[in-house]
């Protein structure tokens, strides 16, 4: 595994000749442009018509300019659904009748997690900006293949960490890299909810309508299972990342954001395992992670973010099912997406909140998302910021189910003398499968 500025993606397809354009259109993301924005209307693409999806393009239909052309998913009752809801006339069931489609311009990915880097890396091939729902991808491989797809093509490709686009939560961050705590050298954030048992099932046949060898996808085939399809698909190894790599994103990147950890840990240790739930779930149902930065020669100062799971409790920290504490040398920020922004002193006393030094954000995730592309810009969350939160889910789910603590090399993400750790790595893919990623040499 090479550092990402040698990294090579998946192979062209067959409408890369739409690469060249996009990425003069998008020459140097991130850099101001002077002239004006191109209001013309942006036609939008939902894949994957979940509940999430279907919000997502909801929130993205509501920002000006912006038109949703068609919705796609291989479950057929799933498509019609969102058709009718969401109000458009076209759905597929195959993604690629959308890819092949040059008069759409962007992608919401909302599949599960298994399609979330493939799909991207076609869109992206395809010269489709992409919106991709949190974790963009299934394993640590496919999260620097997608990096390298988008940086490769200069396409917007925002992450769905809508924390990013949350004032209280900048203003938080912005309060820590001020320096209102001191020097932070811990975060500390967690998720902590009552899931539901999935019980025990046997594989069966999938319901009518659903091509379900298309929802498989690129990944090695199991057969259907009724929980382990729609939403449960998350807690299977071969199409989720557990709730760490679920709702536990958000406060990992966000912990992240704010201890201004920009590269990857170069340690991770993780603790846990089903303590509750006697179901046929894969993942942990309660884990403890730790991720410690700048352990190399020459670093100033180390840094750790610790990551806590409960999938089986109602007792929340500072009343919050999930939150970020920030401990400095003076003293402790809490914030949380829930609303709830504190501050204390090094004494542990409850102190006033200074007033904001920057305008507070504004907009959606999906209306940032949509200025990006008019603007030429990068996103709040794009996919340098996604890699390097989603990898703290990869590693920290490989040190739970491994039950061991790895070391990490920063500049690849190779952990050292663990050659069964690195095969975790990973992502195993079905031979010749259309839509499996080429693997990095």
């Amino acid at each position: 595994m090479r550092p990402l500025d040698d990294l090579h993606d998946c192979p062209q397809t067959r409408r890369t000749f739409l690469q060249a354009g996009a990425a003069a259109a998008i020459t140097a993301v991130g850099a101001p442009r002077a002239r004006a924005a191109d209001e013309s209307p942006l036609a939008v693409a939902l894949i994957g018509c979940g509940n999430q999806g279907r919000g997502v393009a909801k929130a993205m239909a509501a920002v000006p300019g912006v038109r949703l052309a068609a919705v796609c998913d291989p479950d057929g009752a799933r498509c019609d659904q969102a058709r009718t809801e969401l109000g458009v006339e076209r759905a597929v069931t195959d993604m690629r009748r959308l890819l092949d489609d040059d008069a759409i311009a962007a992608v919401i990915v909302a599949t599960p997690d298994h399609w979330h880097a493939p799909a991207a890396i076609l869109a992206c091939n395809a010269g489709k900006h992409v919106y991709v729902e949190k974790p963009c991808s299934h394993t640590f491989d496919e999260a620097r293949q997608l990096l390298a797809t988008a940086q490769r093509t200069g396409l917007v490709v925002q992450h769905g960490t809508q924390s990013r686009s949350n004032p209280l939560i900048a203003r938080a961050v912005s309060l820590v890299r001020e320096g209102a705590i001191g020097e932070v050298l811990v975060a500390k954030a967690w998720n902590v909810q009552r899931r539901k048992n999935i019980g025990h099932e046997q594989p069966s046949d999938p319901p009518p309508g659903v091509d379900y060898d298309l929802w498989v996808g690129p990944v090695p085939f199991h057969p259907f299972q009724a929980n382990r399809f729609h939403y449960n698909w998350r807690w299977w190894h071969a199409f989720g990342c557990g709730d760490v790599g679920n709702d536990g994103t958000h406060e990992i990147d966000y912990a992240r954001w704010g201890l201004a950890a920009d590269a990857l840990p170069t340690r991770v240790s993780g603790l846990g395992g089903k303590y509750f739930f006697d179901d046929d779930q894969e993942f942990p149902d309660t884990a403890t992670l730790a991720f410690e930065y700048g352990d190399t020669a020459g670093a100033a100062t180390r840094k750790q973010i610790v990551f806590e799971m409960r999938l089986w409790s109602g007792n929340y920290p500072h009343n919050c099912d999930s939150g970020v504490e920030f401990h400095g040398t003076d003293g402790m920020l809490f914030v949380s997406k829930r609303g709830k922004l504190e501050l204390t002193d090094g004494k542990n006393k409850r102190q006033e909140l200074p007033e904001p030094a920057a305008p507070l954000l504004t907009g959606s995730h999906q209306a940032d998302f949509i200025a990006a592309i008019r603007e030429h810009r990068r996103p709040r969350a794009d996919m340098t910021e996604a890699y390097r939160s989603v990898a703290l889910v990869h590693l920290g789910n490989i040190a739970v189910r491994l039950g061991r603590s790895l070391t990490v090399d920063p500049a690849t993400g190779r952990i050292h003398a663990d050659d069964e750790a690195n095969a975790l790595l990973k992502s195993p893919y079905r031979p010749g499968h259309w839509a499996a990623p080429a693997t990095p040499t």
